[in-house]
Parts: structure tokens; sequence; C-alpha cells
């Protein structure tokens, strides 16, 4: 199937398994919006997870249209990339978890190695002129056949989080994630369960669909909504993401803990993967592993709100400084345009 003329107006065809999965939303749902403000004509599309072989045929004109097909999260099962290397003129794979494991299903089960799994992440990072990786650890296993492989990590748009300080109680800890990760909170009960007789008011906020059962601590049930997340966040002393030591977690893009920054919250995290990249220890907020070292940390930000409110500034700095999400827009468009052949943003449009 031909493909356009050069000067035809550039499109990029953008395929997830859920286009309001938080990856996408935060990684390319305004990266493909810039594009089209640059003049490109972008489409998403719900990717099914089964129908091999055909999924693909279904899109042959779409691949054939696009200059750049841009993949979330999707492995390339076995014969697929022969058929996108066909139809497509370029890929690109944009992810930010590790999916060339099995996610572990509960606290302490260590994550799946499937050599089927592994193979099929490899043959799409071989079949990908670029690939974006969310941290250095995911980056360093696509680099195995990845031709091209960048770190671009998850964003956060800070303007989305008021600017100043929100009316806090000073007893409440927030968590935020989706449903499956609720188990990592096991990890933090243990000292949740101490300060809570320590703090009559003590109440753990989580923002999710679905919410744990502590008959020891009290629970705040927000439902998640992206029009309400940044006050949930911004209204709570602090926020935690525990995480257990595996290589599915040192995968993970330490999200949570820049939503908390940005929401000028001191956080309080497990030493782990690009959590210890994210939090400046003592300036914006704890690392802490063992559960005594959980109860010490917030039983310090709960009991020193000027010293906490000083640390929620400097997280928001930080945060600001590095992981603002306009400059890692501008710079995944810039590395798709190029992907494409098109250039840098600002440079003539012509291949």
């Amino acid at each position: 199937m031909p493909h356009p003329p050069p000067d035809a107006q550039p499109a990029a065809l953008f395929l997830a398994y859920d286009p309001e999965a938080p990856s996408f939303r935060h990684r390319l749902r305004d990266v493909a919006a810039r594009l089209e403000a640059h003049g490109w004509s972008c489409s998403v599309e719900r990717f099914p997870r089964g129908r091999y072989f055909r999924r693909w045929l279904e899109r042959r004109r779409e691949l054939a249209a696009a200059r750049l097909v841009v993949l979330s999260k999707i492995n390339l099962g076995l014969g697929e990339a022969a058929l996108l290397g066909r139809w497509s003129r370029r890929t690109v794979l944009d992810f930010d978890d590790a999916i060339y494991l099995r996610r572990p299903r509960a606290l302490g089960e260590l994550p799946g190695r499937s050599a089927l799994r592994g193979a099929k992440f490899d043959r799409t990072c071989s079949a990908s002129w670029l690939v974006l990786a969310g941290n250095d650890t995911l980056a360093e296993r696509a680099r195995a056949r990845g031709r091209r492989v960048e770190v671009v990590p998850t964003s956060v748009d800070v303007e989305a989080f008021p600017a100043g300080p929100a009316p806090r109680r000073g007893d409440t800890v927030v968590w935020i994630g989706r449903p499956e990760n609720l188990v990592y909170l096991e990890l933090v009960r243990p000292a949740l369960a101490v300060l809570a007789r320590e703090f009559p008011g003590l109440t753990l906020r989580v923002v999710s669909s679905e919410f744990p059962e502590w008959p020891e601590v009290r629970i705040e049930r927000v439902p998640w909504s992206e029009a309400g997340e940044a006050a949930a966040l911004a209204s709570a002393d602090v926020g935690v993401m525990p995480l257990f030591d595996d290589g599915w977690t040192r995968g993970k893009c330490a999200f949570k803990l820049l939503q908390y920054m940005a929401a000028s919250l001191p956080a309080v995290a497990s030493p782990v993967g690009a959590n210890r990249e994210v939090v400046v220890a003592g300036e914006t907020g704890y690392l802490a592993a063992a559960p005594e070292e959980w109860t010490a940390h917030l039983r310090e930000i709960l009991t020193a709100p000027e010293r906490a409110a000083a640390m929620g500034r400097a997280a928001r700095a930080s945060v600001a400084r590095r992981f603002d999400r306009r400059a890692t827009v501008e710079r995944v468009v810039g590395l798709l345009r190029e992907a494409a052949g098109r250039g840098q943003c600002g440079e003539a449009d012509a291949l």
C-alpha cells in the first residue's frame, strides 16, 4: 500500500490499551495535542489486547497513512512486528512500567519472568526506531535490543496544582493510585497504626476507585477524578509512596511523588527505583524502609507544621525545575518529529 506524498499533512497514530490510563494521559496525551498545534493530524485509538494479527489488519490503512505510529506500553506478538514494519513508516514505543515482566499479585510475591513476555518486549524494541523509557532501569532493559533509547520521566503538570498553601488539618496522610497498587499500603500500615494511637484524628486519605478496610486506622475514601485529584492532594499534610523492592517496582517512575510535590506536600517513600532520584532526603521528604523509619518520619512531619510547609515549598520548586510537563512535552515532540524525519519544532516541515 503506497504511503502519502511527502507534502501531505503529517499524521501520527497513537495506540494504547487504555487511553484513559495514567501512563497515556500523563506521557502522551499532551504530546499529541502539541503535535497538532504544529500542524500534525493525530489520532488516538484504543488498541485491543487480543485478536493478534487481526488488530493490525483492521488498521492497515491508518498505519500506512501515518508518518509515525506510537505504541503506549504495547508488546508485539509473534509475527506482528513484520506486519507493522510492512505498513508503517516509523514506530515509537513509549513505556513507564516493566512490561517485560508479569506484575506481582500479592505483597512479597516476585514478578514473574516470562520468556514469551521478554521476547515480545525485545521484538517490539527491535521494531521501533525510537524507544522512550520512563527511567534508567527501564532504559537499560530496552537497550538490549532498541536501536535508540531515550529516558523520558513521567512528568506532572505543576500548574494544575494550587501554588499557595491550602488549608490543612495537620493529621492527614494521603495516598493516590490505582486499585492494583493498594497492596503496597500494607508496608506503611504498622506505622500508621502506631501514629493513630498518638494522633486521635489521624486519617489516611486514599484517592482511588477501591479502598482498604483497616479497623485500626481511619480511612477517608475519595473517589478518583481527574478534576478533583489536585484538591484532594493539596489539602493533605503528607504523601506516602510505599513499595516492595523487586524488578517490577524498580521499573516504576515515582509519579505519585511528583504529584505530592506539585501539591506542595512533603512525602515519605520507600527507597526503591526512581523514588531515590525524586526525593531529596531531608529537603523535600524522606526515604523509609523499616516500619520504625516510616513512623519516625511521618511523626516528624505531622508534629512540625512549619518544617513540613518549608519542605512542601522545596518539593514544589524541585518538581517544577526537574519534572514539569511543559518541558517534557516539548522534548518528546522534538524526538517524535525527528523520528518521523520532520526535524525539530520550529524547523521547516519538509522531509
